[in-house]
């Protein structure tokens, strides 16, 4: 009886193994060939990238990666859109809007003091949150033109993953969370940060009306070089802002200006404007220019604050770095160009490490002139 049973039951098994083993095959195979695997070459973007870690996949398998976009891919599929339409797994713009806050609030440090860290904080998460708004913003204004372009089409709102409303939901949520950031400072800093918004609202028009959108940009990007000192000293110093303010613009019209030559041949297709059109084959002249605008406006602020030597070395840097970008940049190779755009977070990190290390230097040199009174005096 025993013996007819377990005959019985054999091919019974037998097959469901063999089933389990053609799905695992089929498994393994589609890992391997579906578009956006880390495995199927024939895919572009992995052909240039291969790393399974930014994909998401092994082996038919989803797995945790603690980059921007792994954490977006890891997301519930009803959020993801709403993180990309905030760019959360492209972080470079909150880097490049919150590092000029840290130089300003770095700068607004007592002598021989670090940078507060609870304003760094904040005003961390007032530039993921106002980055995020100006994204939504950005999108919303311009679905028609992102579905003309390649590397815009699959956008939120151009693809069709989120409506306008919807956007313009998320949108109050992402202010009013700013808003909430704002609140927490003193009320010289609410009047001056209330009054950039005018700028965000606005900056996505210039595109269709001048070729100096870039410039607007670098008026709205760099008011945290204005609010980040307001935030910690109650006001602003406008001998030490006004200059550093000023830079920051420059900068941004260096970066953004490289960054805009991904999009010219595109840009020439459905009408906008950009630096990069404007400036075409002369673009590394008027990037030079900027340039020497920039330092001296990093030299001047850094004067008024009586900043120290280690600040001095961090602006040689940045004209180092800024020099390599400006004579090896290929503009007409997008790739190139997001590369060299990509540097600014390193020269904008560096900078600051140089006004924290410059504070410091402050402490040491009186302790070292008191230390030499004291012994003129025994």
């Amino acid at each position: 009886m025993m013996s007819s049973r377990l005959l019985t039951l054999r091919p019974q098994i037998c097959s469901a193994r063999l089933s389990a083993l053609t799905r695992r095959h089929e498994n393994i195979t589609a890992a391997f060939c579906r578009p956006g695997s880390c495995f199927n070459t024939s895919d572009e973007h992995k052909r240039r990238s291969r790393t399974p870690l930014v994909a998401g996949h092994c082996y038919g398998r989803r797995f945790f990666s603690l980059t921007p976009a792994g954490i977006v891919n890891a997301a519930p599929a009803s959020v993801q859109p709403y993180l990309r339409l905030m760019r959360l797994d492209k972080p470079i713009g909150t880097w490049l809007l919150y590092l000029p806050c840290t130089w300003s609030i770095g700068l607004a440090a007592d002598p021989g003091c670090l940078p507060d860290l609870r304003m760094l904080t904040l005003f961390g998460v007032g530039a993921l949150l106002m980055r995020g708004a100006g994204c939504t913003i950005n999108d919303m204004w311009d679905k028609d033109f992102d579905k003309k372009v390649s590397r815009t089409a699959t956008r939120p709102i151009a693809s069709g993953d989120i409506t306008r409303f919807q956007a313009l939901v998320f949108l109050g949520g992402q202010l009013s969370l700013a808003l909430g950031v704002l609140l927490s400072l003193n009320y010289y800093s609410i009047a001056l940060g209330a009054a950039s918004l005018s700028l965000v609202v606005t900056y996505p028009l210039m595109k269709r009306i001048t070729y100096w959108p870039q410039f607007i940009l670098g008026l709205t990007f760099n008011w945290g070089a204005l609010l980040g000192w307001s935030a910690v000293k109650g006001s602003c110093d406008w001998s030490v802002c006004l200059p550093l303010y000023v830079s920051g613009v420059m900068w941004t019209l260096i970066y953004d200006t490289i960054y805009a030559h991904q999009d010219k041949d595109d840009d020439l297709k459905v009408g906008v404007k950009s630096t990069a059109l404007r400036f075409q084959e002369n673009t590394k002249v008027w990037l030079s220019g900027f340039t020497g605008a920039m330092l001296s406006g990093l030299l001047l602020a850094g004067v008024n604050a009586d900043q120290t030597a280690p600040y001095y070395c961090a602006v040689s840097a940045v004209a180092l770095h800024l020099a390599h970008q400006i004579y090896s940049v290929d503009i007409n190779r997008p790739e190139d160009c997001w590369k060299k755009f990509a540097s600014n977070r390193n020269l904008g990190l560096l900078l600051f490490l140089g006004i924290v290390a410059g504070n410091l230097w402050k402490k040491r040199s009186d302790e070292q002139y008191e230390t030499q009174l004291n012994s003129i005096s025994h």
